[in-house]
């Protein structure tokens, strides 16, 4: 009962109060020229530095070039013009399968009782 209503809070097709936070995250993230995977912190989460990790050198390039561009922007207090932010992509992710599959990889560890490959540290 509890996953069925959680479902359909968060689905976007079924929910228009989920639709209409899409929409406004959408808009945000096109105004800074970034895509909802830009968002993941690798220094917060170490799967999410992992994952990178794992990528091709040119995606996280251009990941890095996103996030330097939003800065800028951000710290100039404007936004891309009108024809760029109607080219980009919020959604469309390069992160996601890629996480998945470290995540898949560390629970399979944590299962059979290995040691996990990283561990945060404090120094």
């Amino acid at each position: 009962m509890a996953s069925a209503l959680t479902k359909w809070l968060v689905d976007p097709n079924r929910n228009p109060l989920a639709a209409l936070h899409m929409k406004t995250v959408s808009n945000r993230l096109r105004k800074y020229g970034l895509r909802y995977d830009d968002l993941y912190d690798p220094m917060y989460e170490l799967d999410v530095k992992e994952a990178l990790n794992r990528l091709p050198r040119e995606i996280v390039d251009a990941r890095n070039q996103r996030l330097k561009r939003a800065m800028d922007l951000s710290m100039k207090h404007e936004y891309l013009p009108e024809d760029l932010q109607a080219m980009q992509t919020p959604f469309r992710s390069y992160l996601q399968e890629m996480l998945a599959f470290v995540k898949r990889e560390n629970a399979e560890r944590e299962a059979l009782g290995a040691l996990p490959l990283y561990q945060r540290t404090i120094p």
